[in-house]
């Protein structure tokens, strides 16, 4: 080392720093103490409950069986859960298409208080769901509703009380929903690749279907993930809607759980929920790598 060159030691961390960063992880105890009740356990109860069949009345004793998961998947119940499937990815793909330029809209508007008012109601929206909505929809497009009557829109086979006036009802908070969970990865496309794009002399369509469309497909398929949950375990609405008209998985582990078909069928209900639990964890499998790879480039 040169004559006359000074080097300064590094400035020793205090003590209670370190300490209060190698203990930071117990910051997340509650979460994970919440997660394991809330479910946790329950996920257990479901599994163990599934796979079990009692063969006391008196103690509640139970041997194990795999005739719950075998009949969940067979008949009736098969159809429910096929039928749930079809209504969820229905409703999510048109949620989907319908709330990202919707979001894209509002984002570009040059109106503050338009993107302020719609992005509020669609938090409202989004949570407006269950017996209201029901209600709501019953008498405006039900048999007597007044949309109903004034377009006569029974003449022309407009039925609320099955698939399509379902799929129609759930779009009703679905799209609000896919409005909100979009808008901030829109907001993470950089100005600086559409420039880099029109210098390239590429159009507004090139730029969505070679740029952004790849970038936010992964936050596509999230929200597209998320409505499929919402419309995939959705209840009230259904059932005050269109009761049994329309088979739905949710309906029948009503039915199993209160006795309405069969007495005693509660570890089938729970067979009927590991099944719903299965095609949530597929469903997510599939979104989980690509959110990763998308977050690389909107963070």
């Amino acid at each position: 080392m040169a004559a006359g060159t000074a080097t300064t030691a590094p400035t020793p961390e205090p003590a209670g720093r370190r300490l209060l960063r190698g203990k930071s992880w117990l910051a997340t105890v509650p979460l994970l103490l919440f997660f394991l009740i809330g479910f946790g356990l329950p996920a257990v109860a479901i599994v163990t409950g599934a796979f079990t069949v009692s063969s006391d009345a008196e103690t509640g004793a139970g041997s194990f069986t795999t005739a719950n998961v075998t009949d969940s998947v067979q008949g009736a119940y098969w159809t429910a859960l096929l039928s749930s499937i079809k209504l969820s990815a229905l409703t999510a793909l048109i949620g989907t298409a319908v709330g990202v330029p919707i979001a894209q809209a509002v984002l570009t508007s040059r109106f503050r208080m338009l993107r302020e008012a719609v992005l509020t109601a669609s938090g409202v929206l989004a949570n407006f769901g269950g017996l209201p909505l029901a209600f709501a929809f019953v008498a405006t497009l039900g048999n007597a509703g007044e949309l109903t009557k004034l377009f006569h829109l029974t003449d022309h086979g407009w039925s609320l009380y099955s698939f399509t006036g379902l799929t129609v009802a759930y779009l009703y908070f679905l799209v609000p929903l896919m409005v909100l969970t979009i808008t901030p990865a829109l907001e993470g496309l950089r100005v600086q690749w559409r420039e880099a794009a029109q210098n390239n002399r590429a159009t507004g369509l090139q730029y969505w279907r070679h740029v952004a469309l790849p970038i936010l497909f992964p936050s596509l398929l999230g929200g597209f993930v998320l409505l499929f949950g919402s419309a995939f375990a959705a209840y009230a609405t259904a059932a005050a809607m269109v009761g049994a008209t329309v088979p739905l998985i949710s309906r029948q582990i009503a039915d199993a759980l209160s006795g309405n078909v069969l007495v005693g069928q509660g570890n089938l209900a729970l067979a009927l929920s590991l099944d719903m639990i299965i095609v949530a964890v597929l469903v997510m499998a599939v979104y989980l790598p690509l959110q990763r790879r998308s977050a690389r480039w909107l963070s």
